[in-house]
């Protein structure tokens, strides 16, 4: 006996104490609502109305039915809200990866407002390098990732929006690449350079040098950093080049960001899940965390596609003058 429906029914009579002017707002005839509310009584073995006298009166078993019944199905109501809530990704936990160099204004942006639409959501977040996301996407260990592309073994994945930015090189400041407005990757001949591990972003990786040699660019060394302060200072030595979005480079006063002729390093990160049982909140994430990343890319100018060069009124000028000898 489907006992939510039954209760339903046998409310309504209750209010009424009519059993025609019930079946009328039920919608029903009147000798099936008769036999649910006789099925009912059978069912918890009571007599729920008392039926000797004209009008139709509850029993002391049916006052308390009443009473019960609104509280079983007010909590049936609540149920079945959570679970639309769930549903639609709004409750729960999500298990999300981003990779270890993201910066923390990006993250501070995506977990408020996830906390602000989605408040019944619980973010995990995991510092994940790209690769080591595709595989616990595949194994279950993640419900959704922000990788760089191209994604390797993308097979039963879902790619999802995606947040591109122009690389440009980070050099000493002293270089004389710096006092260019922009440098092309044929200029950068003879310069070590400084990449991630391969293993961290594979298809990036090889993606990023065959770029560089494309464009004339092969460097006599590549040397690996994991951690984007660490590749920093070794540019800042003179030791070699990087690529960054100018965020990195900023940060240093002996270092300097300048955009690459004709923009041929185009980072794009997107949002991955898996194709099947997929977490309902992935595309709540997804369309969050893409935002956040763009909202923090640096500011662009004339729709160049890279963050705008501007080394006016900086502290470091004093230290390197326009007119000081710069190194080869």
């Amino acid at each position: 006996m489907d006992l939510i429906r039954h209760l339903r029914l046998f409310i309504v009579v209750a209010e009424e104490l009519h059993f025609s002017r019930a079946a009328d707002l039920l919608g029903m005839a009147q000798p099936p609502l008769s036999q649910a509310v006789r099925r009912l009584e059978r069912e918890v073995g009571v007599e729920l109305f008392d039926r000797s006298a004209r009008q139709v009166r509850l029993t002391a078993a049916g006052a308390l039915l009443v009473e019960e019944a609104r509280e079983l199905l007010a909590r049936e109501e609540r149920l079945r809200a959570v679970m639309g809530r769930v549903r639609d990704g709004e409750l729960g936990t999500l298990r999300a990866g981003v990779p270890p160099q993201t910066p923390a204004r990006t993250l501070h942006a995506l977990l408020s407002a996830c906390a602000e639409e989605f408040p019944g959501l619980r973010i995990d977040l995991h510092e994940v390098d790209p690769a080591e996301q595709v595989r616990l996407l595949g194994s279950g260990g993640l419900d959704v990732g922000l990788v760089h592309h191209p994604v390797d073994d993308a097979g039963g994945l879902v790619l999802g929006p995606s947040a591109d930015t122009a690389l440009g090189v980070v050099l000493p400041r002293a270089s004389r690449l710096a006092r260019l407005p922009e440098v092309a990757l044929h200029d950068l001949a003879g310069h070590d350079l400084f990449l991630f591990p391969r293993a961290t972003a594979p298809g990036w990786y090889d993606r990023t040098l065959e770029i560089c040699r494309a464009g004339g660019f092969v460097p006599p060394s590549v040397r690996h950093a994991r951690n984007p302060e660490f590749l920093l200072g070794l540019v800042a030595s003179g030791r070699g080049v990087a690529f960054d979005d100018g965020r990195v480079a900023g940060k240093e006063p002996r270092a300097a960001w300048r955009p690459l002729t004709g923009r041929p390093l185009i980072l794009r990160i997107s949002a991955v899940w898996p194709d099947h049982s997929a977490h309902p909140a992935v595309h709540h994430f997804a369309r969050i965390a893409v935002r956040a990343v763009m909202d923090d890319l640096p500011a662009r100018s004339g729709g160049s596609g890279a963050p705008a060069v501007d080394d006016r009124a900086r502290p470091w000028s004093v230290v390197y003058p326009p007119g000081r000898p710069t190194a080869p």
